[in-house]
C-alpha cells in the first residue's frame, strides 16, 4: 500500500478512536430536585383572659355562636360543694358572662347538641337549655366517681369516667356504656366520620368498631384534652403543663411546656380555621390562646 495512503488511513483511524474515547459533549438538562421541607409545628401566644375563671378545667368553642364556654371547678375536683360554674368568653379573650351557669359542683368536659349544652359533674351528666341557660335534666351515672371529658356526635353525647375506665353514651335519654378497660381515661374526641379517639394511661388510642382499641401513640400518656386536626394529626395536652402535636405517623412533638411556671394545660379547646388552641390553666385561673402553625 502506498505510504501516503497508509498515513492518511492511520490519521482517520486515530481521529475516530480519539472521538470515541473522548467525553461526549451533549446538552445536559439538570432537573431541580425538590426536597420537601419538614415544618416543626409551633404554638404562639396571642391572648389571655383576666384571672377570674377560678380553677378552669375545660374550654369549648361553639362554631354556631362563636362563643367560648369555660368550666370552672372553683373548689375540690371531687367536691360536691355547689361552687362550680360555666363562664362565656369571646374569641378575643374577653369575659362576656362570668356566671352563665352556677350551682354546679366540679364541672369538667362540655359539649353541645340538639339545642342543649352538656357538662360532666363528678357523678352525673348535666343537661342545660342552650338558649335559656336553665338546667333541664341531670343524669346520675351509677358507680361513677370522676366523670371527665365529653364529646358530641350525631345527636349523641359521649363522656369518660376516669375512675372506672369507661366511656358512656347518652342517646335519646338513655345512658349506656360503649367501652371499658381504659385505665385513667380522660380526653375524648370524635372525628367527622364518627371514629372515637381517647387519651388514657396507655397513650392516644382509637376505638375499633368491635370495642377493642388501637394505640396510635404510646408516649403522650395520661393525656387530658384532645383535638383532632384531620389528616391523621392531633393535639393533646397533659394536665401538668404539656401540649403535644402528634402526626400521622404517631410521632409526637412537644409544643408547649409550662411546668416551670406552674401553669397547667388541662382540657384544651380549639377554633378550627383560625387554628387557635385554647388552654385552660386551672390554678392560674385564666384561659390562654395560642396560634398553631403546622
Amino acid at each position: 500500500m502506498n505510504t501516503n495512503l497508509k498515513l492518511a488511513l492511520f490519521g482517520i483511524s486515530s481521529t475516530l478512536l480519539f472521538a470515541q474515547c473522548s467525553p461526549k459533549k451533549t446538552e445536559e438538562t439538570t432537573e431541580a430536585i425538590t426536597v420537601e421541607e419538614v415544618k416543626t409545628p409551633t404554638l404562639t401566644k396571642i391572648w389571655e383572659t383576666d384571672t377570674t375563671l377560678t380553677t378552669n378545667e375545660s374550654v369549648l368553642y361553639d362554631a354556631a355562636s362563636g362563643k367560648l364556654y369555660v368550666s370552672n371547678i372553683e373548689g375540690d375536683p371531687r367536691g360536691k360543694d355547689g361552687k362550680g360554674s360555666i363562664s362565656i368568653i369571646d374569641k378575643d379573650g374577653n369575659v362576656v358572662n362570668q356566671n352563665w351557669i352556677t350551682g354546679l359542683n366540679a364541672p369538667k368536659g362540655m359539649g353541645i347538641t340538639n339545642g342543649n349544652f352538656y357538662v360532666t359533674d363528678i357523678d352525673q351528666l348535666v343537661e342545660v337549655n342552650l338558649e335559656s341557660g336553665a338546667i333541664s335534666n341531670k343524669y346520675p351515672i351509677e358507680g361513677a366517681g370522676f366523670l371527665n371529658d365529653l364529646a358530641t356526635y350525631d345527636g349523641k353525647v359521649y363522656f369518660t369516667d376516669m375512675n372506672t375506665g369507661k366511656v358512656h353514651m347518652l342517646d335519646g335519654g338513655n345512658i349506656t356504656t360503649i367501652t371499658e378497660g381504659h385505665e385513667s381515661i380522660n380526653g375524648i374526641a370524635i372525628a367527622e366520620n364518627g371514629d372515637l379517639y381517647m387519651l388514657d394511661k396507655a397513650g392516644l388510642k382509637m376505638l375499633n368498631t368491635d370495642g377493642t382499641s388501637k394505640i396510635l401513640n404510646d408516649k403522650v400518656t395520661g393525656g387530658d384534652g384532645l383535638v383532632i386536626l384531620g389528616d391523621g394529626n392531633y393535639v393533646a395536652s397533659r394536665w401538668a403543663g404539656e401540649i403535644y402535636f402528634v402526626n400521622s405517623d404517631g410521632v409526637e412533638t412537644l409544643l408547649l411546656d409550662t411546668k416551670d411556671a406552674e401553669s397547667n394545660t388541662a382540657d384544651i379547646g380549639f377554633i378550627p380555621g383560625d387554628n387557635i388552641v385554647l388552654v385552660p390553666t386551672f390554678f392560674k385561673n385564666k384561659v390562654v390562646a395560642y396560634k398553631l402553625d403546622y
